[in-house]
């Protein structure tokens, strides 16, 4: 058994890895990390083990600190991008990720100025600079082409990569994004979210889950135990008051494929999003059914079949 891992190990993820060796050691605040990450680290490598798929943890150096970032997929495989939602880090895709290597090769990025296991030394003073840091990582990842996945506020920062640099970005697909098409609406749950920021920060957890999953039961303990942790964590997410929705010429503009998709009760997004989304150029959206704004776990299933059916 453990031969077959092994073997596995080398045919899943050596060909997508090999030219990445001087980025694999672990930098110092990880092997011996801060009273404040340790608990936080383990907790995030215990759901790493939810992948089921054999997988490389790359340092990248970068003007801002270091960017971590999770590799692994298929030798040769068509590269695939993915930025997680606010808080969130990349091991919010552990219902996804066995899909996605099935026929990529996979690069999830933990957003530097939060929870996860990036690192930030230098200060980012701006949305602009956020983008420079991605394509800092991207350049050092020699990936001159690649299909680019975000969720939530993952979705609008992709967006934003896309419309800087269109040439590299061979598709995109939004899960849920936030603010990327139009305003959050207002709603009960939003409400909820605003007085709760008041109410202990174990009520300010359950609201904001409630909120934004269709069935909490669904999210796995141990994601869920790490996702607290990281909110716990201090993270500096200044920049919310820049992510504004894109014009529409903006949008208009984009030239690859784009997939976007909503939860049918999702609080960030309304039909509307979907609307615009039929509009672009070789745009698509849809509604995924049963699923809140954490659609990609609520209904994973579905998600991973629409993914890989447009990434083909």
């Amino acid at each position: 058994m453990r031969l077959f891992l092994l073997l596995a190990f080398f045919v899943l993820c050596v060909g997508c890895t090999d030219k990445y060796d001087k980025y694999k050691n672990p930098p110092e605040y990880i092997t011996t990390p801060s009273a404040s990450n340790a608990a936080y680290f383990e907790a995030y490598d215990e759901t790493l083990k939810l992948w089921n798929v054999p997988y490389e943890e790359l340092y990248i150096p970068t003007t801002n600190g270091i960017a971590h970032v999770i590799v692994s997929g298929l030798k040769n495989a068509d590269p695939v991008v993915l930025l997680h939602g606010m808080n969130a880090s990349s091991t919010m895709w552990y219902p996804n990720i066995e899909s996605l290597t099935k026929s990529h090769c996979v690069f999830a990025i933990d957003f530097i100025l939060e929870a996860g296991k990036s690192y930030l030394s230098n200060d980012i003073e701006s949305v602009e600079k956020v983008t420079d840091w991605y394509k800092e990582v991207l350049f050092a990842l020699e990936l001159d082409s690649f299909h680019l996945i975000g969720a939530s506020r993952g979705g609008w920062l992709a967006v934003n990569l896309a419309l800087d640099d269109q040439k590299k970005i061979k598709s995109l697909v939004l899960l849920s994004p936030a603010q990327t098409f139009t305003w959050i609406k207002p709603s009960t749950d939003l409400l909820k979210n605003i007085v709760r920021i008041f109410s202990s920060k174990e009520k300010q957890m359950e609201q904001s889950l409630e909120s934004m999953s269709s069935n909490v039961a669904n999210i796995n303990d141990v994601y869920l135990n790490q996702y607290k942790l990281g909110t716990e964590l201090e993270s500096e997410n200044k920049f919310i008051t820049s992510m504004q929705p894109f014009s529409n010429d903006e949008l208009k503009s984009l030239q690859m494929p784009v997939l976007v998709l909503i939860g049918d009760d999702d609080m960030i997004n309304e039909k509307r999003t979907v609307a615009i989304a039929n509009m672009l150029p070789k745009g698509k959206g849809e509604v995924i059914q049963n699923a809140g704004h954490f659609l990609s776990i609520d209904q994973a299933e579905t998600v991973n079949e629409k993914m890989q059916d447009f990434l083909k």
